[in-house]
């Protein structure tokens, strides 16, 4: 039956041609639906006053350019022309990219779950024209499926609802926004008074938690579909490294894991870097999108996991090869180059390295058509054919290609699944030029060429630890190149006394959009404070203080800390006209538990008391998650584990000589939790007004060799004049 359409609606309201206006956004998830006949607009204040004025409802579709179902919906629903039509003439449409709005994206998630239960992409959700949701869901098919509604039925249902029990909708959309306000956390964040301090049990009740919940013989924790616990796996590489009573449990645990995954499907064992996660528990069925937020922060823990010693079960030297990989991918698959700034000699290059791109899409288009996975599929005819039957043969015995596939009919994904032998090792080495060379034949993924200026933060940390802890210093060069995009194009000074603004989105080298949320801020200070120790260069160290004192002005005013400034009233009201904080990870760290980490590090450089105790304060979020919750505060009990380790604050000064290259090569290859390293920059800076703190009146010795002051709270022992005597010096701090 026909439900409530076009006809009855009020006729007045005309659409103008071109109604669709996301041509010309930033986000390449938007701009895919650029071409769709429905009427879409990006989200902000002029779509939602045009659905007042026509006294629509809003329907918000949420997703992200690597989402394989957000392309399925898009081409049974949002490609067909009655469906746009009904669309147009009932509803304000609203897209956006989760990427881009991930402040819109969390409190829509939030209703979507509180409404159905579960939750994910695409997200479909119906709102008042304020912004507040009254139904909601993911997927919906174009034809009913047993226990599913199709799209069009739910359209037509919530128009008959919107048209003749409307008052009930409202009511509905109250109650749900003012459960999301009491669901938030930001008044727990205690700003004004001293924060009770962290104990080691609470970090070993974690352990023992995680310890619960480990899939020991899979890898991971909980069961399909899995997800790179990667926020996890820093604290546990950290615990490992404080020598307490769990740590032997900590290591073992990361160990079991980053060996899994290293060896499964998930990771990409011809290119290098990361697929998004696996939907099987042995990790041998990834989904397929890769992101640049999962490659950088596993390539940073893999890299920890290395500076720690590696273990037996995953040696170092295994981990190091995996981290080099996903770098050498990182930058050759996600790097951008951008058209000069205006103004400069056009006689120069016509572009030059820029930062990271946002992901690689699931879906390959073969055929017109979208195939997930389609460029990373085997079948052992096509390895034969490539190499020859008998190395066609032993390659998919190794890498468990069979007859029967595991994502199609007869296509798998290359993965031994176990540690190979030397003759496994001599064979892949050989034949993997080969077949990377196949596949780069085929046809490719997308890629979203937005820059996020957090995500690009969390890269710069891992390239820098990566460089240093590999001997790269390509490395290194790549991830200031990140950061000076990130200060050219996304930062912009504060001039008068007035704090600077950091922006979250850019594409070809223009910021658009909103301004950064907290995660921003902190993934970028915490990038900026890793490139600074390994590079002692302090344009990085003030530029990150700038971003910290930036973040605490915008976010953590009125007593309270907030993952958001107030970007979107719509979004205010749907979570009750609260401002939020969300402490939980997701997949990536909390903003909340980064700002945590960062302020540590800037406390530690600076002897910030103000920033020491801040942090302190958004710790206490984590006694009531530590033992109950860890999997989602990993990166709170990462945090935690370096405050209670001082963190370490090392000085290193001296001129630049190879002794003082060993010295400062002797801590950055230190596991301490949290270690954080001045670097003197030039002869004499120790003593300069200018320089970092912690470096202040501290001098080399009488004859010059350099020396490091190791420190807590700026409190420091006698100087260390080598690598041996700063090791020690060392391993007694941890104890």
């Amino acid at each position: 039956m026909q439900g409530p359409g076009p006809a009855d609606r009020d006729p007045s309201p005309t659409f103008p041609e071109a109604a669709n206006a996301l041509g010309g956004e930033p986000s390449a998830y938007l701009r895919q639906h650029a071409g769709n006949p429905v009427h879409w607009r990006p989200f902000g204040d002029e779509a939602f006053a045009f659905a007042a004025a026509r006294d629509v409802p809003v329907f918000l579709s949420i997703g992200y350019a690597a989402c394989h179902w957000c392309h399925v919906m898009a081409h049974e629903s949002f490609e067909d022309q009655g469906t746009a039509d009904y669309l147009n003439a009932s509803f304000v449409a609203v897209k956006v990219d989760r990427e881009e709005r991930p402040d819109v994206d969390a409190v829509y998630m939030a209703a979507t779950q509180a409404i159905t239960g579960e939750g994910g992409w695409p997200m479909s959700v119906f709102l008042l024209p304020d912004g507040r949701a009254f139904h909601a869901g993911t997927y919906f098919p174009p034809r009913p499926l047993p226990g599913r509604p199709s799209f069009r039925q739910v359209l037509e249902a919530v128009t008959e609802a919107w048209l003749e029990r409307r008052d009930a909708l409202v009511q509905n959309a109250d109650t749900l926004a003012r459960g999301l306000a009491a669901a938030q956390f930001g008044s727990a964040v205690r700003l004004d008074g001293p924060p009770d301090p962290i104990g080691s049990a609470l970090l070993s009740d974690a352990v023992h938690a995680l310890a619960g919940a480990e899939d020991p013989s899979g890898g991971g924790f909980g069961t399909a579909p899995k997800f790179p616990p990667s926020a996890v796996l820093e604290f546990l590489v950290r615990h490992a490294a404080a020598g307490s009573g769990t740590a032997d449990a900590a290591r073992e645990m990361a160990g079991r894991t980053l060996a899994a995954m290293s060896r499964s499907a998930l990771f990409d064992q011809l290119d290098g870097g990361f697929a998004r996660y696996s939907v099987s528990r042995d990790w041998s069925v990834p989904h397929f999108e890769k992101m640049l937020y999962d490659n950088a922060q596993l390539l940073r823990v893999y890299v920890h996991w290395v500076r720690l010693g590696g273990a037996a079960e995953y040696p170092a030297a295994d981990a190091a090869d995996v981290a080099g990989r996903t770098a050498d991918w990182l930058i050759a698959s996600l790097g951008l180059t951008v058209p000069p700034e205006p103004g400069t000699d056009k006689s120069g290059p016509a572009s030059h390295p820029g930062a990271l791109a946002s992901s690689l899409d699931a879906d390959t288009v073969v055929d017109g058509a979208h195939t997930e996975g389609g460029t990373y599929l085997w079948t052992a005819a096509d390895l034969a054919g490539l190499l020859g039957s008998g190395d066609g043969a032993a390659v998919a015995r190794l890498m468990n290609v069979t007859a029967r596939g595991t994502v199609t009919a007869d296509g798998s994904p290359l993965h031994p699944g176990r540690a190979m032998d030397a003759a496994d090792t001599a064979l892949w080495q050989r034949v993997r030029p080969v077949l990377l060379a196949a596949r780069s034949h085929r046809p490719q993924p997308a890629r979203d060429d937005k820059v996020v200026a957090g995500w690009n933060g969390l890269a710069v940390a891992a390239l820098a630890d990566a460089g240093a802890v590999l001997e790269r210093p390509g490395l290194v060069a790549a991830a200031e190149r990140i950061a000076a995009y990130l200060e050219r194009v996304h930062w912009s000074a504060g001039s008068g006394g007035a704090r600077g603004t950091l922006m979250r989105v850019s594409h070809q080298g223009l910021a658009r959009g909103i301004g950064g949320l907290l995660e921003d801020y902190a993934f970028c200070a915490e990038g900026l404070f890793a490139l600074y120790a390994v590079t002692g260069r302090a344009r990085w160290y003030r530029l990150a203080e700038d971003i910290v004192a930036a973040a605490v002005g915008r976010f953590a005013s009125d007593g309270a800390l907030r993952d958001a400034a107030g970007e979107s009233e719509q979004v205010f009201n749907a979570q009750g006209r609260r401002a939020a904080l969300d402490p939980f990870d997701g997949a990536t760290p909390s903003g909340a538990a980064a700002f945590a980490g960062a302020l540590l590090s800037s406390a530690a450089l600076s002897g910030s008391s103000e920033h020491r105790t801040l942090a302190g304060s958004i710790l206490a979020l984590l006694p009531p998650l530590a033992a109950t919750a860890p999997r989602a505060a990993g990166w709170l009990l990462a945090t935690a584990q370096a405050a209670l380790a001082g963190p370490v604050e090392a000085a290193v000064v001296g001129p630049p000589t190879p002794a003082r290259a060993a010295l400062h090569r002797e801590l950055l290859l230190s596991p301490s939790p949290g270690l954080v390293i001045a670097l003197q920059d030039r002869e004499g800076e120790s003593a300069a007004e200018g320089a970092v703190p912690l470096l202040r009146g501290r001098e080399a010795a009488a004859d010059g060799s350099p020396l490091v002051f190791l420190c807590r709270g700026m409190v420091c022992g006698l100087p260390l004049g080598s690598a041996g005597k700063v090791r020690e010096r060392l391993a007694a701090m941890a104890e």
